[in-house]
């Protein structure tokens, strides 16, 4: 090759590298992409050997449903009845405790899905569980002044961190915390901003607002992570370090990441049995790659910072419910924490019994297990399961296979994976167990939720 034509490949291969780095630095073109565990996986060490039980991970997942209930019932001055505050006495002030008067928020409960962050300077890394109900970020802090509940890692240590910063009360990440938490800040006597993350389960973190620098392994990192260092956490959160929220929130890390990679992430939940992987993808810029439905993302005025859609239709074994268009018509949100779908009354009704109709020629009956009304006897996935469609407005569907449709019991038992959600005003919650194996897109930026088949690859 000639020294010209040498040059000219140079500056090819010069022009050619710059485009990929504009590419990969802009907002539409950059992602993120994590591996996603279920904290009930193989190997996971996240959840304790006494709360394996499927009947205790339903009873968690009620205490999450009816605190989302409750979150999303309440009147915007938050004292509707039924709205039960307390109060928490925050000693890592000082000498001197005071008392901060606590909202319940929604219930983390048990059959979530958690990755792998690293924080500080060096990094070391941490379990935390993805929420798509919780908005502020947190962790357990060393020295646990009052206490840490048994986590999977070593508890991250302020003090080995070279970049690690706590935030002033007079910061605008402190003003924000309200908001984030439904709890106001309170102040340190050296002026450092306290917050509390309260949960309708009466778990509870208190700590302090710090910053620091966040890696998301090779692909990024974000120098000034806002997030709670705390010295208070009791509570249901198992073996985990603390909890990464992504709500529609400026304090979530989704709030926080989005002018980095842009206002979207998705993820592919994998099952909690079989060994499967799931991802959580942050970023817009594959987008475009996948093939999703999608369905309008709305915004609840009382509740702005959880996810909302239209739901339209259930078909089973390819049949309408026999119910007026109009029992669709309910605030419906979907959650990555919740386990189990709940439908309002008439909507549950009408598709259990479709479902028995149709299991009842080859199964036995047999009775309900804690939630779950809609049982049969032996394991059912072998047999002939009709599959549910959940149709929502726009054209998005979630086209459901037995694995989504239907939970074992220890009893020898299999159930259908939805329950009733009587007396709450008209709401509806689409659990993770039906958002299982496919991927699912929140596209804050363009206001839609898009679903995928079959992409926990």
């Amino acid at each position: 090759m000639g020294s010209s034509s040498a040059l000219l490949y140079l500056f090819y291969l010069i022009l050619l590298l710059k485009t990929v780095i504009s590419l990969a630095d802009s907002p539409a073109g950059r992602v993120l992409r994590l591996d996603l565990h279920h904290v009930r996986g193989p190997g996971s060490s996240l959840i304790n050997d006494s709360s394996t039980a499927l009947s205790v991970l339903l009873a968690h997942d009620q205490s999450r449903v009816e605190s989302l209930i409750q979150r999303i019932n309440r009147s915007a001055s938050r004292s509707s009845a039924g709205t039960k505050n307390r109060s928490v006495s925050v000693s890592i002030l000082g000498p001197e405790s005071v008392t901060v008067p606590v909202n319940p928020g929604q219930s983390i409960g048990s059959g979530n899905y958690f990755i792998k962050l690293g924080l500080g300077t060096p990094p070391k890394f941490y379990s935390m569980i993805m929420d798509t109900g919780s908005s502020l970020s947190w962790l357990q802090c060393e020295p646990c002044t009052i206490s840490c509940h048994p986590q999977a890692d070593p508890v991250f240590d302020p003090s080995a961190s070279k970049t690690y910063k706590t935030s002033p009360c007079s910061s605008s990440e402190c003003s924000l915390l309200k908001a984030a938490t439904l709890n106001s800040p309170s102040c340190s006597r050296s002026g450092s901003c306290i917050y509390v993350a309260s949960y309708g389960d009466n778990s509870i973190s208190v700590g302090f607002l710090a910053r620091d620098v966040l890696t998301l392994g090779p692909a990024g990192a974000s120098p000034s992570f806002v997030f709670g260092c705390g010295q208070d956490n009791e509570g249901l959160f198992g073996r985990a370090a603390g909890i990464i929220g992504f709500a529609r929130q400026s304090l979530s890390m989704l709030g926080q990441l989005s002018q980095k990679f842009g206002n979207a992430f998705s993820y592919c939940l994998p099952a909690s049995t079989g060994g499967g992987k799931g991802f959580l993808s942050i970023g817009i810029g594959s987008s475009g790659k996948v093939p999703y439905k999608f369905t309008p993302m709305l915004t609840d005025s009382q509740v702005r910072s959880l996810y909302f859609l239209s739901l339209a239709l259930i078909k089973v074994g390819g049949r309408p419910l026999p119910v007026r268009a109009a029992e669709y018509k309910v605030r419906t949100i979907i959650d990555s924490g919740t386990v189990i779908t709940r439908l309002p009354g008439p909507i549950y009704s009408a598709l259990s019994q479709a479902f028995k109709s149709i299991m009842s020629r080859k199964f036995a009956s047999a009775p309900s297990y804690s939630i779950l009304d809609t049982c049969f006897k032996g394991s059912l996935k072998s047999g002939s399961v009709p599959p549910i469609q959940l149709a929502f407005v726009g054209g998005a569907e979630l086209v459901l296979n037995p694995e989504n449709v239907l939970i074992d019991t220890e009893e020898g038992t299999t159930c259908l994976a939805f329950a009733g959600s009587s007396g709450d005003g008209g709401i509806a919650i689409i659990g993770n167990r039906q958002q299982q194996t496919f991927e699912v897109l929140y596209d804050v930026s363009s206001s839609r939720i898009g679903f995928a088949p079959g992409r926990c690859h």
